[in-house]
């Protein structure tokens, strides 16, 4: 049943990414609501994905906030609002968020905006941030963030989850292409590591690339896989194939972007990873250690599960991966029996299951729309 409501979603970009893989899942699933949702970003790998389940996307240069891009992008998201009839934007970072501000108090449509996680505040940063008439928090500690750091009246902030589709993500994916691309043996303990390969991610990475070496003192035979793309991805790559010379051979695989996430994390016996990527993990039944650049949780469990669902799978306020314990852990997971693996994986399944479906992120955004659109 269509709906009598058009929504404008904008980001930077659709490359790669936690915030650009919830973009996606939210349009398909207000699409599925009977909304009729446009999407405007820099573009990105995923724009196929969207034309392919009937989602228009307009290329908005939304990824840097040069005065030039800036003022395209004004006159271009004006342009799209009165031609698409829009009556809710919905922005998805500063630069969007910046913008569609000051186009929201001209053209006075309804103005939500996500944070999708903690953003720096130094060097004015903070002061032209700008959020929506409601706000959307990924997380209790992103709601946190908000409120002690920009003021925003609490009752205008609404925290959702990161929706996970379980049919995609899944251990019953078939991901036998991925093992003739690479030519995997079939006994190799499979890592698979999942994020953008920005400057933010690089400690974290040469953290996992120094465990790499007395990991392979103890795994007899693995493969280490590193998918996204990024500022840094020529660097890592550089990395990853001096580390390779000494180790076996193609022992680590920097893959670049790719739009097949879910064959891989299907085919990892072990995941590393954080934030929404981490989830798509768990739902393949996955053992996960969280490792990410605001900090270290560990293997899963149900000791610290509590703590990765508070910091949305981040790590915000623990501390840092250290490469012994690091190392620790991969090993534990890569040594273990493999009956105890599963329970591991079945578990992180299972929390998936309960607590991160699409149908109440969906839910949870329209909740905050209809406020915003009854009151119109």
């Amino acid at each position: 049943m269509q709906n009598k409501y058009n929504i404008l979603l904008t980001t930077m970009s659709l490359d790669i990414g936690g915030a650009e893989t919830h973009i996606v899942e939210l349009a398909k699933g207000l699409r599925s609501e009977g909304f009729k949702v446009v999407i405007a970003s820099n573009g990105g790998v995923f724009v196929k994905d969207l034309e392919d389940c009937g989602i228009k996307h307009y290329a908005v240069p939304l990824h840097n906030k040069k005065p030039n891009n800036v003022y395209k992008a004004y006159k271009m998201l004006q342009q799209i609002i009165l031609e698409e009839k829009i009556n809710l934007v919905h922005a998805h970072a500063r630069i969007p968020g910046f913008i569609c501000n000051m186009l929201h108090k001209k053209m006075n449509f309804a103005f939500v905006t996500t944070a999708h996680g903690t953003w720096k505040t130094g060097s004015g940063l903070k002061y032209i941030t700008r959020w929506g008439q409601r706000t959307i928090a990924v997380s209790e500690d992103v709601k946190k963030y908000l409120l002690d750091n920009y003021k925003i009246d609490e009752r205008n902030i609404k925290v959702t989850i990161n929706g996970i589709d379980t049919e995609k993500f899944s251990p019953t994916v078939d991901y036998s292409s991925l093992m003739r691309e690479y030519n995997i043996p079939e006994d190799c303990f499979k890592i698979v590591y999942v994020s953008r390969i920005d400057k933010d991610r690089e400690d974290i990475l040469t953290s996992i690339l120094e465990v790499l070496t007395p990991l392979s003192q103890q795994v007899e035979q693995f493969r280490f896989f590193i998918v996204g793309g990024g500022g840094i991805l020529h660097s890592i790559k550089e990395a990853a194939a001096k580390l390779n010379v000494a180790l076996s051979e193609g022992s680590i695989i920097v893959t670049g972007p790719r739009t097949d996430i879910n064959k891989f994390t299907a085919m990892a016996d072990l995941f590393i990873g954080f934030g929404r990527s981490s989830l798509e993990g768990m739902a393949s039944a996955n053992p996960v250690i969280i490792a990410g650049n605001q900090g270290y949780i560990g293997l899963l469990d149900k000791c610290n599960i509590d703590i990765a669902i508070k910091t949305n799978f981040s790590g915000r306020g623990q501390k840092m991966a250290g490469s012994k314990e690091f190392c620790e852990e991969i090993i534990k997971v890569a040594t273990m029996p493999s009956e105890e693996r599963e329970a591991f994986g079945a578990f992180c399944r299972h929390t998936v299951e309960q607590q991160y479906s699409i149908k109440r992120m969906v839910a949870d955004n329209l909740e905050v729309y209809m406020q915003l659109l009854h009151n119109s």
